[in-house]
Parts: structure tokens; C-alpha cells; sequence
């Protein structure tokens, strides 16, 4: 069993180094994933705090 884990580490990378050129699309999927939850939770907020309660009648 620990033989499997070795090899599995040594198979990640092929040793080869590239220049890196410009964001990924990983990067992008990622910064456009996390800009749609900030934008939910805005919402959600806006939602929430926009309801007014009435007035207490004592």
C-alpha cells in the first residue's frame, strides 16, 4: 500500500517547466464563480435588510 502512494506523487508532473503566459482558464472559471456568489449574497442581503418591520404598538 505505500508503494501506491509513492507512485501516485512521482505520476503528478512530468518534470517539464512551462513559461507561464496568461491566466488559465481555471483562474478564470474560478475569479467568474466567485464573482456570481459575492453577487448572490449581495442580493440575499439586500434582500433580507430591505424588509421593513412594522411599527410597535405599545
Amino acid at each position: 500500500m505505500p508503494a501506491l502512494a509513492v507512485l501516485s506523487v512521482q505520476s503528478g508532473h512530468s518534470g517539464v517547466v512551462h513559461p507561464r503566459t496568461g491566466p488559465e482558464l481555471s483562474d478564470i472559471a474560478l475569479f467568474g464563480f466567485a464573482a456570481i456568489g459575492v453577487w448572490l449574497v449581495r442580493r440575499a442581503l439586500r434582500k433580507r435588510f430591505a424588509k421593513t418591520k412594522p411599527p410597535a404598538e405599545d
